[in-house]
């Protein structure tokens, strides 16, 4: 069964009296590996800065996680990819608590951390929110609201692929 979730585009998130402005919760939860920030993360970790009361809580990948990336010697440091995170959600609402976390599978904190209230997951993701909900269940905790974003287009690119770090990596070295 898939999830009951908000869909959320750029659009409505720029909108003073947009749907996203009007719904909020506590403690919201996302993950990725967040390499050189771009506006597909950019859009993602606005949305979760836009609907958070409280907190924020972002997984950033790293180590067994990245094996299967490409290019992967040269994505950024998790320093660097966690201080951008922090930065960027904090340039948003500065009253934000701001919790980054290295993890090491696919679920980091969003499956231990009783206080979350919302995922903010991408169209192409949303199984790993069904994923979430279900280990949550099974752990006795409670069901996260799922806030699905549009993936971001690559104006740079060819074709209409979704924008990516990889892609950007692959520009980098001229691939």
């Amino acid at each position: 069964m898939g999830s009951a979730g908000v869909v959320l585009t750029e659009t409505a998130f720029n909108m003073e009296s947009s749907a996203a402005s009007d719904v909020s919760y506590r403690a919201v939860v996302l993950g990725g590996t967040f390499d050189r920030l771009h506006d597909g993360h950019r859009l993602l970790l606005k949305a979760a800065a836009e609907i958070a009361e409280e907190r924020v809580v972002v997984g950033i990948s790293d180590g067994p996680m990245l094996a299967k990336k490409e290019l992967k010697h040269m994505i950024q440091p998790i320093a660097v990819r966690k201080k951008a995170v922090e930065d960027y959600i904090k340039s948003i609402n500065p009253a934000l608590e701001v919790q980054t976390e290295t993890i090491f599978d696919p679920f980091g904190p969003s499956i231990v951390d009783k206080d979350l209230t919302a995922i903010v997951v991408s169209k192409e993701t949303v199984a790993g929110a069904d994923a979430v909900n279900q280990k949550r269940k099974e752990r006795g905790l409670s069901r996260l609201q799922v806030i699905v974003v549009d993936l971001v287009v690559d104006k740079d690119g060819f074709g209409e692929e979704k924008l990516s770090s990889t892609e950007i990596r692959k520009r980098e070295v001229g691939l």
